[in-house]
């Protein structure tokens, strides 16, 4: 069975969602949907990229990643569709997708300008997530070819959000704040790999968190320093929300210390 994802900012009080599943429905009431998120921050984009690198290594080959963060509907944005190993992404040329293609790298790219397999040929100005990509996704999934809907575009010219890589000394990784879930754990721009075991120490702020292996390893309310499920260096709180205990904010800098002694 072809499956489609959808990761927006619309939230569930209105009928955003259901309306872009209304319209794949139209098409194939077979498709099968996922809802990964429509909890992303208003026009978060790199919210929108982080949660999307993040869970696509865990969908069969094949999938239709649709996106819908889109401060730039309407306007000269381009709206694209590309193609990469594991499957298909959807969405504005607005960055959404760079996470996935620095690891994946794109096969091939268009951008959406065949009116043919939109939902109406005069789409909305503010929602082609309903007019243009939720449509595109469901033919996609169905098996349409790539070349059908629209003009080839170079991979290289789509847009790359700026995530800063993090910088390595012998003593300090440093690297920011590249996302705060709805925990409060701050995820940093270090990858787990470089750092091992627990003698390592994380600076945020004016505050220095010890690491550990898990949550619990730290009592209730104390900070700690581990790396999560998504293998990036975060700062959590046992029990509470390291981002209001330490007032931080995506892009802070933050450090990890090697060979850290208390």
């Amino acid at each position: 069975m072809s499956l489609i994802t959808l990761l927006t900012d619309f939230g569930h009080q209105d009928v955003y969602v259901g309306v872009m599943k209304g319209v794949i429905a139209q098409i194939d009431p077979s498709l099968r949907v996922i809802d990964l998120t429509h909890e992303i921050p208003p026009q978060d984009v790199a919210a929108a990229r982080f949660n999307l690198l993040n869970a696509y290594p865990y969908f069969p080959a094949g999938t239709v990643h649709v996106v819908v963060v889109d401060p730039g509907v309407g306007s000269a944005r381009r709206a694209i569709a590309v193609q990469f190993l594991q499957g298909f992404l959807v969405g504005p040329d607005n960055g959404v997708f760079s996470g996935v293609l620095q690891q994946q790298g794109a096969i091939a790219a268009v951008e959406l300008t065949n009116s043919a397999f939109w939902a109406t040929s005069t789409p909305s100005a503010t929602f082609h997530g309903r007019d243009i990509f939720a449509s595109v996704g469901a033919h996609l999934a169905r098996g349409l070819s790539l070349a059908d809907l629209g003009q080839e575009i170079d991979p290289q010219t789509l847009v790359k959000l700026d995530i800063p890589s993090c910088i390595q000394t012998e003593s300090v990784i440093t690297g920011a704040i590249q996302y705060i879930d709805h925990f409060g754990n701050l995820i940093s721009t270090i990858p787990g790999d470089l750092v091992q075991g627990t003698h390592w120490a994380v600076q945020v702020g004016q505050a220095t968190v010890a690491a550990g292996r898990t949550y619990a390893d730290q009592p209730m309310g104390a900070l700690i320093a581990l790396v999560g499920s998504h293998n990036w260096v975060e700062v959590a709180m046992n029990g509470g929300s390291a981002q209001q205990a330490l007032q931080s904010q995506v892009g802070d800098p933050i450090q990890v210390l090697r060979d850290y002694t208390p």
